[in-house]
C-alpha cells in the first residue's frame, strides 16, 4: 500500500515536471547564430523587443514578424558585438504584439572575409 502510494506521488511529480516544461532546454540553433530573445516558445509581455546575436561580421538581410517583412532601417545594430534588434512601432507596419503565438523569420549571411556564410532560422513565441 505505501508502495503504491510512492509510485501514484512520484507519477504525480512527472506529470507536473512535463507539463509546466514541456519543451526543456531551447534546441541548438544553427552556425553561426550565437542567440535569439524571445526564445522558442517563451511566454513574453507585449513590450518585449526581439533580438537577433550574429557574430561580427554577418548582417541580417530579413527579417519577418507574422508574415510581415520588417524594414532593415528600423532595426537597431550593435556593430561592436553582433546584436541586431527590433520591436514592432506604430510607423512601421506591424504596429505591436498582440495576445498569442508569434512567428519570427530571420536570414543572415557574412559580409565580410572571403566565403558567403548565408543561413535562415524561423522560431515562435507567445505573448502572454
Amino acid at each position: 500500500m505505501l508502495m503504491g502510494g510512492l509510485i501514484l506521488a512520484l507519477a504525480g511529480i512527472v506529470t507536473a515536471v512535463v507539463a509546466f516544461y514541456p519543451n526543456g532546454q531551447a534546441g541548438a540553433l544553427p552556425d553561426p547564430l550565437e542567440a535569439v530573445f524571445p526564445l522558442p516558445g517563451d511566454v513574453v509581455v507585449r513590450q518585449t523587443t526581439i533580438e537577433v546575436d550574429l557574430p561580427v561580421g554577418y548582417e541580417i538581410l530579413d527579417l519577418v514578424a507574422d508574415g510581415i517583412p520588417v524594414p532593415i532601417s528600423q532595426l537597431a545594430v550593435t556593430e561592436a558585438t553582433g546584436d541586431w534588434r527590433w520591436r514592432p512601432q506604430d510607423d512601421g507596419g506591424y504596429d505591436g504584439w498582440t495576445a498569442g503565438d508569434h512567428t519570427i523569420y530571420v536570414r543572415w549571411d557574412r559580409v565580410t572575409g572571403e566565403n558567403p556564410d548565408p543561413g535562415e532560422y524561423v522560431w515562435t513565441f507567445r505573448v502572454g
